[in-house]
């Protein structure tokens, strides 16, 4: 089957299971004399309580999933979907207030029947959901915390809404609708088991060992791993794993880029890793032998996956992980292929790679163009941060029919996308790897 035809069946379906409990509710005869706006209130319960079940996907590196969609697609539609839903979950319990005023008493977590208060504290959860996943930087909160908060919230508020619904009793006592709700609620239930015990035990049992580490330009360290026990696994040059030194269970893995050749026949993979956090700063401190926990592959930001003519690489310091790993790839597989890299960093010294490119450019038929921010003195080469009149210079005359690859910190990204956007590149030439999915 075509991979556009998945995806499509794949939205499709997830689709149909959100609103199935809603168009069942309209297709269905419905009690006589029930106002307007309490239906309205009650479908956009079914549709919220629908959309927060489902917000497990997005994120649950299920790998039918994420073979079809990009992984900070994924994330970016689970950011944005949850602030949707959030909003159609607070506008149900408003509906009915206005509908009721005499219905605002349910508020009273003391008086209040335990159908309500479980409903009120669903809302509660869900807002502090939203409130420190859009503001966790500013709050200063540290992403492996945020996370088991993150869990905790979601599952309370998963709970206590289908606790609510259940109750409530109306609509829920209607044969169809509970079944239904109790299929909905079973996938959420498979999801979660799967990401929370079933992922976990996989890992447990196909360990990496550390082979080195290597030290790079650029305060950066290259991290090589080979299977232990296992066959180890198969990659596409540019995609990413998440990795980790403590227990599955703990869930405090990191995603990083392969940056390794996927037709290495000696089953090490490698990581090109950046000192930029508290996981970060520790890789320069393992050793040969170390038990690591490999969760991959993930990802479609790789030559691979597209219909590729010129390829036009864009990175920005460590982004150029993944962009190495695809010419590494491209090497060993004797590519004759023309490539541009543009490559941005802050100094000609903290260039990750900038020996080993020159030696690919004799072996592929590669132009690098270095773009620095701070040059050194004598600097022939550009300058400042790429930009569309530096693309222009070097871009090959059919440049509007090649691929380009992106990647790099999310700022470099929609900088350079507007650039391309000002060339007349089209879109679907584009494709990027942005490092700021959480």
């Amino acid at each position: 089957m075509k991979k556009n035809t998945q995806t499509y069946l794949w939205l499709a379906f997830y689709f149909l299971m959100v609103f199935l409990p809603l168009v069942l509710l309209m297709i269905f005869p419905r009690p006589e004399g029930r106002e307007f706006l309490r239906e309205v209130s009650v479908a956009l319960g079914f549709l919220g309580m629908a959309l927060l079940g489902f917000q497990t996907i997005p994120t649950s590196r299920l790998k039918f999933f994420t073979k079809l969609f990009p992984m900070d697609t994924l994330y970016t539609f689970h950011h944005r979907l949850s602030i949707f839903t959030f909003l159609i979950v607070l506008t149900h319990p408003i509906l009915l207030f206005i509908n009721n005023p005499a219905t605002l008493q349910l508020l009273n977590l003391v008086t209040a029947p335990w159908r309500a208060r479980a409903g009120v504290i669903a809302v509660i959860a869900m807002l502090a959901l939203v409130v420190t996943s859009v503001w966790r930087e500013l709050m200063k909160i540290k992403y492996d915390i945020w996370r088991w908060v993150h869990d905790a919230l979601s599952f309370l508020a998963i709970g206590l809404a289908l606790y609510h619904m259940f109750k409530v009793n109306y609509y829920m006592s209607l044969t169809h609708q509970k079944v239904i709700w109790l299929v909905l609620t079973g996938i959420w239930l498979a999801i979660i088991l799967y990401i929370r015990i079933a992922r976990p035990i996989i890992m447990i049992k196909n360990p990496y060992k550390v082979v080195r580490v290597q030290e790079e330009r650029g305060q950066s360290w290259s991290l090589y791993l080979k299977p232990d026990g296992h066959e180890g696994m198969s990659f596409e040059a540019g995609q990413f794993a998440w990795i980790t030194n403590e227990s599955p269970f703990i869930f405090r893995e990191n995603p990083f880029s392969f940056s390794t050749s996927s037709e290495n026949d000696d089953k090490v993979i490698g990581f090109t890793i950046k000192e930029l956090g508290d996981f970060t700063e520790t890789i320069k401190n393992f050793k040969p032998g170390d038990t690591v926990y490999v969760d991959g592959p993930y990802g479609t930001f790789s030559i691979d996956e597209h219909l590729c003519k010129d390829l036009v690489f864009i990175a920005g310091g460590i982004g150029s992980a993944p962009v190495m790993s695809m010419l590494r790839t491209m090497a060993d597989r004797g590519s004759d292929q023309k490539v541009t890299f543009f490559y941005g960093n802050p100094t000609w010294e903290s260039i990750i790679y900038r020996e080993e490119l020159e030696e690919l450019e004799k072996k592929l038929n590669l132009e690098l163009v270095h773009v620095l921010e701070r040059p050194p003195e004598g600097w022939e080469g550009e300058s400042g941060f790429i930009n569309a009149d530096i693309l222009k210079r070097y871009l090959p005359q059919n440049y509007k029919d090649s691929t380009y690859f992106l990647c790099g910190p999310l700022p470099m990204i929609e900088a350079v996308e507007g650039a391309l956007h000002k060339l007349h590149v089209p879109v679907l030439h584009i494709f990027s790897e942005q490092y700021e999915m959480a």
